[in-house]
């Protein structure tokens, strides 16, 4: 009986913290901070030592298939005194300190939701810039999931309704309501945004399941790809006598790399778009994505016309909607 009474007691336990635990997430503030920015805490003497170094090397370093040099995060520096209040809720928070012990992990929530706080410790300035360096790719990893999750979730008090992606492929993404639909071709589809300077552009396509079966020419035939579409769908301004059109930048190899998109095996590719016989040019985001039900590659790509200003927020809000793409359950409709 008393067995009985005890295991009862400790299931009752179990539930209150449980409820303590989700209470404290339920009525935790929402975070705050502008797109890709990070909030470095740490002391300040620190900073200017060669541990800051570090911080800056790994997260200021510039971000990649953009026109020029911007930082992945825009950093604030502040001492752990003034670490109080709103400035806890600040949404990606990089925690750096000497301690008497020597750990780095990564903890979720704690002053405010959606919230990522890297905590790094360390007994020595030698030990910090280690556990700055070893976790660099899983922080700066874990703060980008985060950003893209928060742009998502804004996308969502005002989606564009059109049907032009559901129509000619079945599939579904959070787009914004600013983005209209300008060209709409049988495998083919285009819409895009005005910006201040210019225009924020999304496209898809697809290709047929059995491109790209060469490895050792992956990257020329992604060129080729991209170049064919752009000549068949992205007309540039009129030049007497030339042809002109969207193509790969000729002067450097775009970045790739594998990834994961909506579950499923994709390539991801970073470069940089020109116009063929005019002086215009900008970074585009390309997914090729493989869709085995449909037997088809699916090709989602962002692109940037914004001349003389800064790119880097625009590519991630194109990233944040092409990552959000679904497949929609059932034929593909013609």
């Amino acid at each position: 009986m008393k067995k009985r009474i005890l295991l009862c007691f400790l299931a009752l336990l179990g539930v209150a913290i449980a409820c303590k635990e989700n209470g404290k997430q339920d009525y935790l503030p929402d975070s705050v901070g502008a797109m890709n920015t990070l909030t470095v805490v740490i002391d300040n003497e620190l900073w200017k030592s060669s541990v800051g170094d570090a911080i800056r090397e790994k997260y200021t370093a510039a971000a990649l298939g953009l026109t020029w040099d911007e930082a992945l995060f825009s950093v604030t520096q502040i001492p752990p005194q003034i670490f109080s209040g709103s400035v806890r809720n600040t949404s990606s928070v990089l925690y750096v300190m000497e301690d008497s012990l020597n750990v780095a992990h990564m903890k979720s929530n704690m002053y405010s939701k959606p919230q990522k706080v890297g905590v790094i410790k360390g007994r020595t300035k030698q030990e910090l810039i280690e556990n700055i360096t070893n976790t660099a790719p899983e922080f700066i990893k874990a703060f980008k999931k985060l950003e893209i999750e928060k742009a998502q979730l804004r996308f969502t008090k005002s989606l564009n309704k059109e049907k032009a992606l559901e129509n000619k492929f079945n599939i579904s993404m959070k787009i914004p309501s600013i983005y209209r639909v300008g060209r709409e071709e049988d495998n083919f589809v285009w819409i895009d945004r005005e910006i201040q300077k210019g225009n924020m552009n999304i496209i898809a396509y697809t290709m047929p399941w059995d491109s790209f079966q060469n490895d050792s020419t992956f990257v020329q035939d992604i060129v080729k790809m991209r170049d064919s579409i752009g000549k068949l769908f992205i007309p540039g301004t009129d030049v007497p006598g030339k042809e002109n059109y969207m193509i790969t930048e000729k002067g450097f190899s775009p970045y790739v790399f594998p990834a994961e998109v909506a579950g499923r095996k994709a390539a991801e590719v970073r470069g940089i778009w020109e116009m063929s016989a005019y002086p215009m040019a900008g970074p585009f985001l390309t997914y090729i994505i493989n869709d085995k039900e449909n037997n088809r590659k699916l090709i989602l790509e962002g692109f940037v016309f914004a001349p003389a200003t800064q790119k880097r927020d625009y590519m991630f809000e194109l990233e944040a909607i092409l990552k959000s793409v679904q497949f929609n359950v059932g034929e593909q409709k013609e």
